[in-house]
């Protein structure tokens, strides 16, 4: 059994330094056309909170930690900012049909509410991400009266998301 460790050690070692050969496409466009704030009153209270803990995620700009330079953490952080956009991109916020836009502040407020967001493993790295009460009352607040507005400039049914 000793003489298979040795081999299978550098093995894994080979294929780890394989692994850093392959750099998967970094989130760094920084586009930002149709941006929620082109649209939605972002007072600087709500971007002092969205810049450490959603635009990694949920934007066209991360800022990678040292350790995104490694395999396999690159990949698995490719695949989270990946997922993470395409389930709330702030840089692309107003491109996205009315309903949807009414939708996503309705998640904010549901994410923030029960503690889903930010995500704990985020928050494990990034201590500045972690959002006192009084943190989540203010985008909870501000997703809500961003709900209200558009409740007061369209029609009711224009605003309910229709399911495919």
């Amino acid at each position: 059994m000793k003489k298979y460790v040795r081999p299978l050690l550098y093995g894994l070692l080979a294929l780890l330094v394989l692994a850093q050969l392959y750099r998967p496409e970094r989130n760094l466009s920084n586009i930002q056309t149709n941006h929620v704030s082109t649209k939605y009153p972002v007072p600087n209270e709500v971007e002092a909170i969205l810049k450490p803990a959603c635009y990694d995620c949920h934007s066209n700009l991360t800022v990678y930690p040292w350790y995104a330079e490694f395999q396999p953490i690159a990949s698995w952080l490719a695949g989270h900012v990946n997922e993470g956009k395409r389930k709330l991109n702030l840089s692309e916020f107003t491109n996205r049909k009315i309903a949807v836009q009414n939708h996503k502040f309705e998640e904010i407020i549901e994410m923030v509410k029960e503690g889903e967001m930010p995500l704990k493993s985020y928050t494990w790295t990034h201590g500045d991400a972690k959002l006192s009460q009084q943190q989540q009352q203010i985008l909870v607040a501000w997703a809500q009266a961003n709900m209200d507005s558009l409740a007061a400039q369209y029609p009711a049914d224009s605003l309910v998301l229709r399911r495919k």
